[in-house]
């Protein structure tokens, strides 16, 4: 999966719903078999979390490139509270670019 071009807002809520799911379904797994506090458990946990961490991450940097934002925007969500709501509103309700943009000349 590659963080070049531009999503638009329905495949961006469809991508991470998709992911919030599966991120989900392995909490659950890993809390069943492993148990709560087994640190086995949080380093398999872990090891699975990362290419979901890695597909969210571009999933957000093209649903910015559509909002002719850099990818950079995605580290947002770093700032608390404040953070998380812009990214929020910015990638997940205000419309793309009409057309061509610095990210997708097509």
């Amino acid at each position: 999966m590659s963080s070049a071009g531009r999503l638009d807002r329905q495949p961006f809520w469809t991508g991470l719903i998709v992911l919030f799911i599966i991120s989900l379904v392995l909490r659950l797994f890993f809390l069943l078999v492993f148990g709560h506090h087994s640190s086995v458990g949080h380093v398999f946990f872990l090891a699975v979390e990362l290419p979901l961490l890695y597909a969210f991450v571009n999933i957000s940097i093209k649903r910015f490139h559509d909002r002719d934002k850099s990818g950079w925007w995605v580290l947002i969500v770093l700032v608390p509270l404040i953070g998380e709501l812009w990214y929020l509103i910015d990638a997940g309700f205000l419309p793309g670019t009409d057309g061509p943009n610095r990210y997708d000349p097509t």
